[in-house]
């Protein structure tokens, strides 16, 4: 018999707390595993999902109850779903035009459609840097709206004329006082100059939900006024973003493609280097002496490239980004540093659904395994950096009892050949995001 205190905590919190066997389970039957880490598929396997964890892997059958869905893997592989680590979940679809002028609810609505596409080809998680992704996030974890997990960094953090900067020269000089740009307003980026500045908007984007903090210490391809050349932020401004986000336990990610701001970044604290397209031999073995993240995507002059007017100077920069892409990732090879994949798609439905042939294309540089290994648990490495600010309590990024239910049934083995992964409407036959199936078209 319960005691009063054990039964007046069943009326008081929901009954699946008190109740865990009337947690749902799905068993997968015959798969083989790729388990986030290994290089090699498991033999036929049993897997069963309690909840929205991973309870049991078996080599033997696993007993399923009348309640129980069974999928029936018939040998396919089951592997975990994917993580995009530079992902901007409300720039995807809409031109910068329209993120300047269309209403942010209307834009908000146009990156929830984006969000269910995203989950559909199978990244069930994403790390968000730089936007106003903080309500779409919400609605999704609140079962409104089908997306990836999403770890918001809120905002990115720029300087005066620095990447993110997007307002026009007549709006130069700012007095004082004056309102926010229509960037800021919507919450796209924040402007700050000096140290004290950059720790109020860091603080913001902390009380807001963010689980890292991302600031821009380098000039970028698409922005108008800010050269690939320059370092933006001091070191004592990006020092003042870094104790700010340790004093929340988490951490500083700097979109950065030079060594001078790489070097200078490191130097204040930063966990985390986006981009690093053109840093130095010297810079990478910087980074790994001091165990920096590299977050590098794969930007090559191909079908997934952001087109520029020709003649332009966001043209001309694109092309330097482009020629350092293969030294860079021969020196992330070389100094082994620990690198994360991501795709930074802006402003474009169509290259999205390119997200998972930009992870497939990296044989370029990488095997199957590495690649895999790479969009999973080594993703999830990266991402447990944000320590006790995760949205998420548990494991992502692998197959393993325990983990979190994040999974993917796909139809033929991507260790052997990994442009599956750039097909999911057609190869993907199960995505399952927090033990619930969301797809499911195994034939019957």
């Amino acid at each position: 018999m319960k005691t009063f205190p054990a039964r007046l905590a069943c009326i008081l919190i929901p009954a699946w707390l008190c109740c865990t066997s009337a947690l749902a389970q799905t068993v997968f039957t015959n798969v083989r595993v790729f388990d986030g880490k290994s290089a090699a598929l498991s033999a036929p396997t049993n897997v069963l999902v309690k909840g929205n964890v991973i309870e049991r892997i078996s080599s033997t059958p696993i007993a399923a109850d009348a309640a129980s869905v069974v999928i029936a893997g018939g040998g396919r592989t089951l592997m975990p779903g994917l993580i995009d680590a530079h992902w901007h979940t409300m720039l995807v679809r809409p031109s910068p035009a329209a993120v300047m002028v269309n209403d942010i609810d209307y834009t908000t609505l146009v990156a929830a459609a984006e969000a269910t596409d995203t989950l559909m080809r199978g990244f069930t998680t994403v790390r968000d840097l730089g936007g106003p992704a903080f309500g779409l996030k919400r609605a999704i974890d609140e079962g409104l709206v089908p997306g990836p997990r999403i770890f918001p960094s809120g905002a990115m953090i720029t300087i005066t004329s620095g990447h993110g900067d997007f307002r026009h020269t007549y709006e130069i000089p700012r007095a004082l006082g004056a309102p926010l740009s229509r960037v800021e307003s919507v919450g796209g980026a924040m402007i700050a100059d000096g140290a004290d500045m950059v720790r109020m908007r860091v603080r913001e984007q902390l009380m807001l939900g963010a689980s890292q903090i991302k600031l821009t210490a380098g000039g970028g391809v698409a922005s108008p006024h800010s050269p690939i050349d320059v370092s933006t932020f001091t070191e004592a401004e990006l020092r003042a973003a870094v104790e700010a986000a340790e004093n929340w336990g988490t951490y500083v990610t700097v979109h950065a493609y030079t060594s001078a701001a790489i070097q200078r970044a490191i130097a204040a604290g930063v966990k985390c280097i986006d981009h690093g397209h053109l840093m130095d031999e010297a810079t990478a073995k910087m980074m790994a002496d001091k165990g920096i993240w590299l977050s590098i995507q794969p930007f090559l002059d191909d079908e997934d490239a952001v087109q520029f007017p020709p003649g332009s100077i966001q043209a001309y920069k694109k092309a330097q980004v482009v020629a350092g892409t293969d030294r860079a990732y021969a020196l992330a090879k070389k100094y082994g540093l620990k690198t994360a994949f991501g795709t930074d798609i802006l402003f474009s439905p169509q290259l999205a659904h390119r997200q998972g042939a930009m992870l497939a294309k990296m044989t370029r540089w990488y095997s199957a395994a590495e690649l895999l290994k790479m969009a999973t648990s080594v993703n999830a490495e990266l991402l447990a950096l944000s320590g006790l600010r995760s949205p998420y309590s548990g494991k992502l990024g692998v197959v393993e009892e325990g983990a979190l239910a994040d999974l993917i049934l796909v139809d033929g083995d991507p260790l052997e050949n990994i442009q599956l992964i750039a097909d999911p409407a057609k190869t993907f036959f199960v995505i399952m995001k927090d033990g619930k199936v969301v797809k499911n078209t195994v034939p019957r």
